[in-house]
Formats: C-alpha cells, sequence, structure tokens
C-alpha cells in the first residue's frame, strides 16, 4: 500500500517535471505570442519550478519590452487570456492554474502595480468582492505588438485637460479612488488657471466635497449639462452615509461649495429648484478664463445642419405667402440682418426674431426652411420635440434649456446666427394647462414656460411649424413677430408645382390635375415618386389613367387631417 502510494507520487512528480514537445518550440517575438506561451505553461502547471524554469525566457521577454517584474509579466498574460470576460476574479486564475487562490493572493502586490500602470483595471463589487478587467485600448496594443502607455497626463493643453477628465470618469469602476486621480490630473497641470483655481481660490479639502466639485466642472465642459441633480454624481459615491451627509449640506445651504460661491440651486421659472444646481457665473468666470466655454461645448456640432448640405429646390407659393417670405428671405440677409438687430437694440427693442409658419400638411412649411437657410448661408439646429421629452422628472425641462443653451452658443461660433427650427413644433406649443395636476400637464406648462422666456431673450432666429394654429396658446401668438400661413395652393400653383416636379407632363395634362385635384405640394411629390418607381419598374411611363389613380388613392390617403407631411 505504502509503495503504491509512493510510486504515484513519483507518477506525478513525473508529469510535472514533463513539458510537452509543442510548448517547447521557438514563439514568434510578439508580445501576444509570449504571453500566449506563459499561458500555455501555466495552465495546470500549480506554478512550479518546472514551470518557472520554461516560461523564464517568455516571461523575461515580456518583462523587458513592457518594463515590469516577471511576476507582472505573467499576471498580465493571464489578464489577457481572460480580457473578454468584464469582471475576472482572482479566483479564476487559481483555477486555471491548479493552485491554491492563496497563492495567487500572494501575487496582488504585483496585481496593484499592473493597475497602478493603467494595464487593468480593477472593480469593487457591493459586497466588498473585488474583480477586474482589462480595457480594449490596452488589447488592441498588444494586438499590434505595441507596449501600451497611458495617455500622457502632465503639462497638458487646456482641451486635452478635460477630455482627459472625462475620460477618468467614463472609465469609473466601483473602488476607484477617483478622487485621488482627478487630484493628480489636477496636480501635474498647475499652469492651467483652471487648476491653479482650484488648489487656492476654491480650495476645498473634505475629499467629498472636492469629487462633488469636479464631478460639477466635468458636467459643465465635457456635457454642456448646467442643471445637475443627485443622481448625476451618486454613482461615484460607494458610502450611503455619505451621500446622505452631502444631501444634508446642499439642502441646508451649509456645502462649502456653497459657502465659496461654486454652485447653487437652479431657478426654475422664478423659483428655487431645491434637487437642481448649477456652477455659478462667478465659478464660470474664475475657473474657465483659458477655456473658450462655447467652442469647448458645441466642439462637436453634429445636431447643426450645413446649409452647404442643403439641396436647392424651387417652391412655388400663393400671392399672398409670397410676399411674405421674400420679405423675410431679405431680412435674413446677413447684411440686412445686423444693420436691422443694431437698429432694434439702439431703440431699446428686442433684437431676435421668431418666425410661425403655419398650415395644412404638405404646403412647403419645413422646405422653406431649408430654402430660406440655403439663400442666407445659415446652419440650421433642429429641434426633435420627441427627443426633448423625456419621461423623467425635470428631464424634460433639462433638455429645452440645454438646447437653448446650445443655441446661444452657436450664436457666438458661426459667423452668422444659425436657425433654431422647431419643426412640428405643435407638442409644445399648445395652450397652457390652468391649475395642472397631474405631471405630464405640469411637465407640459413647466416646458413653454421655459421656451416663452427664451423667446424673450433670443437673439437669433428661431422658426417654429405647425398644422394646427387653432391649439396655439395666445402667450406664444404675440412672440412671433412674423406669422405666416401656408394655405393649400391655387390652381395656378398646383400647375406649376406639376410641371416643375413632371418637366415631361404636357401643359394642357397639369391643368387638368391641378384643377381636379385638391392636393398639396408634399402629396403631388409623393405622386411624383410614384411615377418614378413606375417608370424604373416597368420601364415606361405611367399613362393618363394611371397618374388619375395615383392621385386618386393619394388624394384618399390626405382626408381626414390624420397623416402628416413635413415640406415638399
Amino acid at each position: 500500500m505504502g509503495t503504491s502510494k509512493n510510486n504515484k507520487s513519483k507518477k506525478q512528480q513525473a508529469d510535472e517535471n514533463t513539458i510537452p514537445e509543442n510548448l517547447l518550440t521557438p514563439v514568434e517575438p510578439t508580445l501576444v505570442a509570449n504571453m500566449e506561451r506563459v499561458v500555455e505553461l501555466a495552465t495546470t502547471s500549480h506554478l512550479s519550478d518546472v514551470f518557472n524554469s520554461a516560461a523564464q525566457p517568455y516571461m523575461n521577454y515580456i518583462a523587458e519590452r513592457m518594463s515590469l517584474t516577471e511576476k507582472q509579466a505573467l499576471l498580465l498574460s493571464l489578464f489577457l487570456e481572460k480580457s473578454n470576460d468584464p469582471r475576472i476574479m482572482i479566483s479564476d486564475f487559481a483555477h486555471m492554474i491548479d493552485c491554491r487562490t492563496i497563492r495567487i493572493i500572494s501575487l496582488m502586490s504585483e496585481v496593484d502595480a499592473l493597475v497602478a500602470r493603467g494595464f487593468v483595471r480593477r472593480r469593487k463589487g457591493a459586497d466588498g468582492s473585488l474583480s477586474y478587467r482589462m480595457p480594449m485600448d490596452v488589447v488592441m496594443a498588444f494586438k499590434d505588438n505595441k507596449v501600451y502607455t497611458p495617455d500622457p497626463t502632465k503639462c497638458l493643453s487646456t482641451e486635452k485637460f478635460f477630455d482627459t477628465m472625462a475620460r477618468i470618469f467614463e472609465d469609473y469602476e466601483s473602488g476607484d479612488n477617483i478622487t485621488r486621480k482627478l487630484d493628480l490630473l489636477v496636480g501635474e497641470n498647475l499652469h492651467l488657471e483652471f487648476c491653479k483655481t482650484a488648489t487656492t481660490i476654491f480650495s476645498l479639502d473634505d475629499d467629498d466635497e472636492r469629487l462633488l466639485f469636479y464631478v460639477f466642472c466635468n458636467r459643465f465642459v465635457n456635457e454642456d449639462d448646467d442643471m445637475i441633480g443627485e443622481h448625476d454624481w451618486e454613482d461615484y459615491y460607494e458610502s450611503k452615509s455619505t451621500l446622505r451627509i452631502l444631501r444634508g449640506e446642499l439642502k441646508r445651504q451649509d456645502s462649502t461649495l456653497q459657502r465659496k460661491g461654486i454652485i447653487e440651486n437652479r431657478n426654475s421659472d422664478g423659483m428655487v429648484d431645491s434637487y437642481y444646481f448649477k456652477l455659478t457665473d462667478k465659478a464660470k468666470e474664475t475657473l474657465f478664463k483659458e477655456l473658450d466655454i462655447g467652442q469647448q461645448q458645441t466642439k462637436n456640432q453634429k445636431e447643426l445642419l450645413k446649409y452647404t448640405s442643403l439641396a436647392e429646390k424651387r417652391l412655388f407659393y400663393n400671392s399672398c405667402e409670397r410676399g411674405q417670405i421674400e420679405q423675410l428671405s431679405e431680412l435674413l440677409m446677413p447684411e440686412k440682418f445686423a444693420t436691422v438687430q443694431q437698429r432694434l437694440e439702439e431703440n431699446g427693442m428686442r433684437k431676435g426674431f421668431a418666425c410661425l409658419f403655419y398650415g395644412s400638411p404638405g404646403t412647403g412649411k419645413t422646405e422653406t426652411v431649408y430654402q430660406l437657410a440655403r439663400r442666407t448661408q445659415r446652419d440650421l439646429m433642429v429641434i426633435d420635440v420627441s427627443q426633448i421629452k423625456s419621461c423623467w422628472v425635470g428631464e424634460s425641462e433639462k433638455n429645452i434649456k440645454a438646447a437653448f443653451d446650445r443655441y446661444r452658443n452657436y450664436i457666438k461660433l458661426c459667423e452668422r446666427a444659425p436657425i433654431l427650427l422647431f419643426n412640428e413644433a405643435d407638442a409644445v406649443l399648445g395652450i397652457r394647462q390652468e391649475g395642472a395636476q397631474g405631471a405630464v400637464d405640469k411637465m407640459e406648462n413647466s416646458i413653454q414656460n421655459i421656451i416663452l422666456q427664451e423667446m424673450e431673450q433670443l437673439d437669433g432666429i428661431m422658426i417654429a411649424t405647425t398644422n394646427l394654429m387653432q391649439n396655439l396658446d395666445k402667450a406664444f401668438e404675440r412672440r412671433f413677430l412674423y406669422k405666416i400661413e401656408f394655405s393649400r395652393p391655387s390652381i395656378e400653383v398646383k400647375r406649376s408645382i406639376w410641371q416643375s416636379i413632371i418637366p415631361t407632363l404636357a401643359e394642357p395634362i397639369a391643368e387638368e390635375l391641378a384643377a381636379e385635384y385638391d392636393l398639396s405640394g408634399g402629396q403631388i411629390e409623393n405622386i411624383a415618386r410614384k411615377r418614378t418607381v413606375e417608370l424604373i419598374l416597368n420601364g415606361e411611363e405611367p399613362s393618363f389613367e394611371q397618374l388619375h389613380s395615383m392621385c386618386r388613392t393619394e388624394q384618399l390617403a390626405g382626408n381626414g387631417g390624420t397623416r402628416r407631411r413635413i415640406g415638399y
């Protein structure tokens, strides 16, 4: 019995001392190839002396390339093997290597060194457990046989500094000492006015309040957010008691941030909003002297529709609206617009222009805005009302306010003031609810109050389009300087539209179609598109009868006013 056990022990020992032939062949001189060989040798090796001897050349290659210890090279290889797992546990390595977890725990100081170098990220779970993940940019660097080096954090430009701050917040994992990271970033860039001010005039001794300060600065600069609530910072605090203390201090106006004039409550419709806060104007002016806030906030101008991207389109109007649109077009020409604004300002009048285009669907309201923008060389900022409204309390108001804030920045940045377009604005310009009790009605009223206030302060050009003029609140009606009704086109106009959209159409046929069918410009364009499809599919022009059939179908579709079309 004793001999059998002894023999078995010897066999196990022999197996452990044997390296498979395929693991003795040379590997490519790349980081990934050497890491793969380390993992292959480490698997079920118990980290024995045989493993250390066989893996030493590969770990040494990694260590020298990456300026690591051999133990760190081993651990980095194991992390790369598990890089597809967003929650790597230390016990995973013990299972892979077939050793006790305590053996891996003895290497935790080496893991900490990898975390400090940015090769892996550590996360602390709600139960106190630690897990890790390898960022994709680290994986991609190894794939390309490059030594991963984090972006420098010293002597940064202002823009790069705030980009780095944003990345620290984006990469935050529970368990990270995010305040320490941000403190280091600030300390390494004291040549910047922001960092000097943050560490002198606005210095904060308390770590929790200093983190809150960083949150406010990051959201204002990088996210164009000047309406910040508890939900914007609570994830960065792991202690619920810390959050309770902060919440109580802010409610009592007793926070150092408030006493030093760094933040204040938002003001909503003349009332103090106790749930949302913002950086004070004093703080913005002091902290961001060297930063063009407008430039920073609007560096990504994807929401601006460039006038150069708008295709020229010939439009046809009834005589009444044609005269008004020509007058408006002349006013919006750059040289004329600047003169008019100056004169209005000299006379103590509002210098912004708010216009309302109203009328039946498909009569060219939206397309007119596009053509005005193109002709006057003004970009468009189009507000999607559906995107503005949110199911979260306070978010809709925040969204509409932020939209106007961005528009003001665009006015400063652009050579010519862009046009702010509220398309299909029925949902936000409707009659306000008196004595509103429901959350939805209150939200609607609050949005409308914000828009009314912004229209009073407007410096640029706002155009709203609506199909439902009868629902317009009287308060909005008086704030629109130009109100242009887009009527159903006359027979003469319809004939011109037919011939413009289908140039091959004989004048008598165009005249007949215009007289027989009460179609809008948008509906006539639909028919022209159907005709083109028929031509492509069948290789011949649709017959006169087919055109009539298309008209009847389109007319039926438009009856009842249930379908909306935007422009034509």
